[in-house]
């Protein structure tokens, strides 16, 4: 569809805010990201930091971030635009692809993972299903590892008792520690000790990262604004 139709068809474009630190990189990814019509770049950024305050001036439907970036790289970016806004789409695009590296962007909350290696209609591809709520590993990348990632998971929640689930799916609903003793008739110590006993067993940094956990595994349902 291209930019004249999409204006046409009443269809807002998927607005996304790229964060490189190569100038002339950034530049390509925009004119492939736009050259489609229905992606518009709405934000530019070459370090962590400009990301986060740009982030929070857009709004962008989506960032799309390298890893290593001046200052703070694209994982504490990640983290800090989920702990501002659970619902944040993140994309990581980086050269940087082990096995190893995109579990961990992807146990960090991330949408979607794509190689600089990968042909350049991945991340094209990887923007659109960010936008829709979907997961994307485009397909140079380690094969196996969502699939690795979702077994951990799996051991991970299973190791649970079946009160601290329950805690765990009533936080990754946003309730409070407050309301998980009042609703669980348990004191809020009780909920204090299960919540440091879910965190070391699914491994998980913060809230947002817990959120993100539960909605892959369908525990709980993705919320749209």
């Amino acid at each position: 569809m291209s930019a004249m139709n999409a204006m046409h068809s009443g269809m807002r474009p998927i607005r996304v805010m790229l964060v490189d630190d190569h100038p002339v990189v950034r530049t390509g990814y925009r004119r492939l990201l736009e050259q489609g019509g229905d992606i518009a770049v709405v934000a530019e950024a070459g370090n962590g930091e400009t990301a986060y305050g740009l982030y929070q001036e857009h709004a962008p439907d989506v960032c799309v971030t390298d890893l290593s970036m001046p200052g703070i790289g694209g994982l504490e970016l990640l983290r800090k635009l989920l702990a501002r806004d659970a619902s944040a789409r993140v994309l990581v695009f980086t050269m940087h692809d082990t096995p190893q590296l995109i579990a961990r962007a992807f146990d960090g909350g991330a949408c979607g993972f794509v190689s600089k290696q990968a042909d350049p209609e991945h991340l094209v591809d990887a923007v659109r299903a960010a936008h829709a709520g979907r997961r994307y590993l485009d397909p140079h990348s380690a094969p196996g590892v969502l699939q690795g990632t979702a077994n951990m998971e799996a051991d991970r929640l299973s190791s649970l008792s079946q009160r601290e689930f329950e805690i765990f799916r009533l936080l990754a609903e946003g309730r409070s520690a407050a309301d998980c003793a009042r609703l669980l008739h348990v004191s809020s110590k009780t909920v204090a000790n299960h919540q440091t006993c879910i965190k070391e067993k699914l491994d998980v940094p913060g809230p947002a990262a817990l959120v993100h956990l539960a909605l892959r595994n369908g525990i709980i349902e993705q919320v749209h604004p």
